[in-house]
């Protein structure tokens, strides 16, 4: 076994990344502080050719070199819009019959691993504050209520990190 090398990862480049059939599912992240965290999730976006990433709130936009740091270029390849109320983003994905799946803790919750997304339908996972989560009105709106199973101590994950989970398990169930 040996590492690949760059050259024999056969990346697309961004015309090529542009054109290519995107998973149906669209990131929402809502009020999110850490630069870093921003620029982690673009970047995970682009490794899963995710449809668009809204910034919403005090999230911070590209260009920003602290995104930029995270997100090796991911800016330039992910679709993305800065859209201030995050509720406008969640109500035009709704017209356009996107189900909307709030990442948080909550009663009657689904744990992701009991979640199986139809093939056929859009998503739009909604990422809220590192401290606050997702804001309530959005909870309680939501489709579904995806919480990522811990055992631990914290019962708390960095957005990024939950981000990806998410995003691999709705990956390989979607295009398998």
């Amino acid at each position: 076994m040996r590492k690949l090398k760059n050259k024999e990862l056969n990346r697309l480049d961004i015309a090529a990344f542009k054109e290519q059939k995107k998973t149906p599912i669209s990131i929402v992240l809502d009020d999110i502080r850490s630069l870093n965290n921003i620029g982690s999730v673009f970047r995970t976006a682009d490794a899963f050719l995710i449809e668009k990433i809204y910034l919403c709130g005090i999230t911070a936009q590209p260009p920003h070199k602290d995104i930029h740091k995270t997100a090796l270029g991911a800016t330039e390849s992910v679709d993305w819009e800065y859209v201030e109320d995050v509720q406008h983003v969640f109500d035009r994905l709704k017209e356009e019959g996107t189900q909307i799946l709030a990442i948080e803790q909550a009663t009657e919750s689904t744990y992701l691993q009991d979640f199986s997304p139809l093939k056929d339908q859009s998503y739009a996972i909604i990422m809220g504050n590192e401290v606050k989560g997702v804001k309530q009105s959005l909870v309680s709106q939501a489709d579904r209520v995806i919480e990522i199973p811990q055992l631990g101590t914290k019962h708390s994950l960095n957005i990024a990190v939950s981000t990806g989970i998410v995003l691999w398990d709705l990956f390989k169930q979607i295009r398998g």
